[in-house]
């Protein structure tokens, strides 16, 4: 298969739980979460297979961390309130690979034999 809009829209739609900010973007910005969620994952687990889900995965959480709320975190907005609400962030800024969520990790290593080669073996589930 190859990754496209429409494909992600309905998985999206059916398997990931905060799909607003992925349903609210316009053509182009989907087609740069896919880019970008596409992009990342051969880097990080290059030489692998990498899913179209996994990539799906990883666009929507894309979606929501450069949503318009959390681009004030890049622009080092500490907080800001409207009509009384409060909005207040811790202001770390996350690198890419350290979005990539859990369920497209477990795809890519289901898709290569439990293997990612990114961390020399399996992937598997810590607590800090």
């Amino acid at each position: 298969m190859a990754i496209n809009i429409q494909d992600a829209d309905v998985y999206i739609n059916e398997n990931v739980i905060e799909v607003d900010d992925w349903n609210d973007a316009d053509f182009s910005k989907k087609t740069r979460y896919l880019n970008v969620a596409s992009s990342t994952l051969q880097r990080t687990f290059a030489n692998k297979v990498v899913p179209d889900n996994a990539v799906y995965e990883f666009a929507a959480v894309l979606s929501v961390r450069y949503n318009d709320t959390y681009k004030n975190i890049q622009y080092g907005v500490k907080s800001f309130s409207v009509a009384g609400i409060t909005y207040s962030f811790d202001g770390s800024e996350k690198s890419l690979t350290e979005l990539i969520p859990p369920q497209a990790k477990a795809m890519i290593s289901e898709a290569n034999g439990g293997d990612t080669g990114s961390t020399g073996g399996r992937i598997q589930w810590t607590v800090m």
